[in-house]
């Protein structure tokens, strides 16, 4: 028995089933209100650093298709910057803050370093995934045009996630909340290079 996708992937709604020379299509049902597998929690930094390398793939693979090679990737080998890639093209750099949640997640802010707003060219991008597939989009952008100061974060200081010995989420200092409402959404890779890099 064999499954092939029947449509693109990201708009893919069924699948052919081959079994012994017969074929039927069975569509599948959106999942909106089922809860993401246990993994996405228990091996969350697992999850992210594959968001981050498929997300990767899809950037080089938009800039191959716009003949663009000379795009570097850097990382920092300590997260203490504030960002997780630095993105060096034709004299631009852009440090980038990469933050992931799943479609169906509820999350209304997110939180991010004081230490961005001092790198060039500084953004956040918040990718959205599908928890079954880990297809990537839409896409949530946080920054300027190439070459412009990020907007202010707030003042907002954000708060750990975890209890004090006091029972307290003592405050971050570095670190201030940013609502969801702030960001723009991009609902293809396209639009993300474009702010990236403004081709």
């Amino acid at each position: 028995m064999f499954f092939r996708w029947t449509s693109r992937p990201r708009e893919a709604n069924s699948v052919t089933v081959s079994s012994e020379g017969r074929q039927t299509t069975q569509t599948l049902e959106p999942k909106e209100n089922e809860l993401p597998d246990s993994a996405h929690y228990a091996e969350s930094s697992a999850r992210e650093k594959l968001v981050e390398h498929v997300f990767l793939g899809e950037l080089l693979r938009g800039l191959w298709r716009r003949n663009v090679r000379d795009l570097e990737v850097l990382r920092p080998e300590v997260d203490s910057g504030g960002y997780d890639l630095a993105l060096e093209y034709r004299g631009l750099t852009r440090h980038v803050q990469l933050k992931s949640s799943h479609r169906n997640a509820k999350r209304a802010a997110i939180t991010a370093s004081i230490k961005l707003l001092d790198r060039p060219s500084p953004c956040i991008l918040w990718i959205y995934f599908d928890p079954d597939t880990m297809l990537l989009g839409p896409y949530l952008w946080f920054g300027s045009a190439p070459n412009e100061r990020i907007p202010s974060f707030g003042e907002k200081v954000a708060r750990h996630t975890k209890h004090n010995a006091n029972r307290e989420k003592s405050a971050k200092p570095g670190h201030r909340v940013i609502a969801k409402s702030r960001f723009t959404r991009l609902d293809t890779i396209d639009e993300v290079i474009q702010r990236l890099i403004g081709l």
